[in-house]
């Protein structure tokens, strides 16, 4: 290499280093971000802290998703499996089911749905009766995945149920209902899109799932593509995971926002605009023609 090509080379990485937008708006974030993002068919990549091991909230589903379909295919559970909803299982927060009515018998192919589709709690915590935490973990581990961890079902009261043998790891107490890597993440997703979990056509009709889902503040926002993902907030965090299929190509991005300072409700959260503004930028960096 001639010694004006090399000093081009350096120049452009020095530019390169100096315009990224992402990370300029992660600093001045009233929080903590965390993020990966893969082109799924060239391989670019973008990362920033993608490796840090960050709460889940409800992204965790995809995990426990994954888990049912693979012990639905090992023929250890059927999807006409059914839980019958009362009082013992409804628990508050995202979803339906909560207020229907007591007796009714749900087989655990509309639970896995309820549960992506409206992020719904008690759904979530049936799906975990037919699959704990502990067989979803084996799967994880299975598939090489070393932190996504499933560690208890969500909170009906003040004690803990389903807690996994992760989730008695103090090494994981600060986690909720599950922990992380975006990293990983992007690893499952990429699989689900080559048709590598379970087989090609669960890992197709997983994603189909994931393209239903109906909370669209976060990855979908900016986007007119299809968008198949999965959400999770808390108090102060907010996080989405999901692959983005933009006229380019399809790009994998998994984004986690904590330590948010205020706690806000609305479709207008910081955390879902920072997610949705840096997928944005994101996707078109990765797709862009080089």
């Amino acid at each position: 290499m001639s010694r004006s090509i090399l000093l081009a080379f350096i120049a452009a990485l020095v530019c390169q280093g100096q315009s990224d937008p992402v990370r300029e708006m992660a600093v001045k974030f009233d929080g903590k971000v965390a993020i990966h993002a893969k082109n799924l068919v060239t391989g670019a990549e973008y990362d920033l802290d993608g490796g840090t091991r960050v709460n889940t909230a409800s992204t965790i589903k995809l995990p426990i998703l994954i888990g049912v379909f693979t012990e639905v295919r090992e023929g250890k559970v059927k999807w006409t499996d059914t839980s019958e909803l009362g009082p013992s299982n409804k628990v508050g927060g995202s979803g339906v089911l909560s207020e229907m009515s007591d007796g009714t018998k749900i087989p655990l192919r509309d639970l896995v749905r309820y549960m992506m589709l409206l992020s719904d709690n008690s759904a979530t915590n049936m799906v975990l009766d037919h699959v704990p935490g502990d067989d979803v973990n084996k799967v994880m581990e299975k598939l090489g995945i070393h932190e996504t961890r499933s560690l208890r079902k969500i909170l009906r009261g003040s004690s803990p149920e389903g807690v996994s043998a992760a989730g008695r790891d103090p090494a994981n107490k600060a986690f909720g209902i599950g922990v992380s890597t975006p990293r990983e993440m992007v690893s499952l997703l990429e699989r689900l899109h080559k048709g590598e979990i379970v087989s090609p056509e669960a890992s197709a009709e997983i994603l189909g799932i994931m393209r239903k889902q109906q909370w669209r503040e976060g990855l979908a926002r900016r986007f007119s593509e299809d968008v198949a993902d999965k959400p999770g907030a808390l108090d102060h965090l907010r996080s989405d995971v999901g692959i983005v299929y933009s006229k380019a190509g399809p790009v994998a991005v998994a984004i986690t926002c904590w330590d948010i300072g205020k706690v806000d409700w609305s479709a207008d959260n910081s955390g879902y605009l920072f997610i949705a503004d840096a997928a944005r930028m994101i996707v078109d960096r990765l797709t862009a023609p080089r």
